[in-house]
């Protein structure tokens, strides 16, 4: 973390602070956001950053009791209790397992493009179509179909049923056309159609 505004003479000048690796946590390396340890009982303790929305959990109660005290020395925290939203996503807890969603997201994105009231279909994309790279003066709002299929691509992860029509349109977020904008609204159809569908993880 950078030093805050008024800190910077006495912190002196080109450093930071690591925070979490001073309580000894390890940054991953596939997903940067994410500071794991270990203890020598072979339990883990997981924190998981963005902004300033923190996940803790793992098996390491201790652990996780600790870094939170050590959080709140530092910073003005506040403990929401389990897992329920972030990022997006919402996590509900069962005897079977962990089931994990994005309907709030999906009931945003279709209320965002007026599709709140649109008429669902069921399948994401139509058999056996075949989308075709546009030519340059043909490119219709490029911007507009970015945030789309970038929202689209973010489904994904709760949404498996999704993921090869999503492939699909995004292969063309440099130079769309209104066939691939026609797509994209085919699998926001879809999604009206599927808001709660997401993914259990098992007890």
């Amino acid at each position: 973390m950078s030093p805050p505004l008024g800190f910077e003479e006495s912190f002196g000048v080109g450093k930071v602070c690591k925070l979490i690796k001073h309580y000894g946590y390890t940054q991953s390396q596939a997903d940067h956001a994410m500071f794991y340890k270990h203890s020598n009982e072979g339990k883990v303790a997981i924190l998981i950053v963005y902004v300033d929305d923190i996940v803790l959990t793992g098996d390491d109660c201790n652990e996780l009791e600790n870094l939170k005290g050590k959080l709140a020395e530092e910073f003005e925290i506040k403990d929401l209790g389990a897992l329920k939203y972030f990022l997006g996503m919402e996590f509900a807890r069962s005897k079977e397992g962990i089931f994990v969603n994005q309907q709030k997201y999906v009931l945003d994105l279709l209320d965002e493009v007026g599709m709140l009231g649109c008429k669902p279909v069921e399948t994401p994309i139509e058999p056996n179509v075949k989308l075709q790279p546009t030519e340059a003066k043909n490119v219709k709002d490029r911007d507009c179909y970015q945030r789309r299929v970038g929202r689209l691509i973010y489904l994904s992860h709760t949404h498996p049923d999704i993921a090869f029509s999503v492939s699909m349109v995004s292969q063309f977020m440099h130079a769309p056309r209104p066939e691939h904008f026609e797509t994209v609204y085919r699998i926001l159809r879809y999604l009206k159609g599927t808001p709660g569908r997401g993914l259990l993880f098992k007890s």
